[in-house]
């Protein structure tokens, strides 16, 4: 199982296998063929509520690990079409806030690693 997590604006590239944005929202000034996605799971993003409660603040970053874990436990069947991808190949979780340390694709790769 092979899951990469980069930020949408970077450019595509040949190792990321299957491109899946997993946002809320529509990263803000990019093209749909500039950001080269394959799938947008936009319903395993976090809660509104959740993302801005958390807006990007590294201070929250525990507390938002743990809040979205719980929301993730209770979407099973929304992200099963997202393990069957990893099933598949190499995947490559799409984000677009500016920290590449604390957004949700993190969060998101750690607990489809955990579980």
């Amino acid at each position: 199982m092979r899951i990469s997590v980069k930020r949408v604006y970077e450019t595509p590239g040949g190792a990321d296998g299957t491109r899946v944005l997993v946002d809320r929202l529509w990263p803000r000034g990019l093209s749909k063929e500039r950001a080269a996605i394959d799938h947008w799971f936009k319903d395993i993003a976090p809660s509104d509520e959740l993302r801005k409660w958390f807006g990007h603040d590294p201070a929250r970053w525990a507390e938002f690990r743990r809040r979205y874990y719980a929301e993730l436990d209770e979407k099973q069947d929304a992200l099963m079409p997202l393990r069957q991808l990893i099933g598949q190949g190499p995947v490559t979780l799409l984000f677009a806030a500016r920290d590449d340390q604390h957004n949700n694709a993190v969060v998101l790769r750690e607990y489809l690693a955990d579980r």
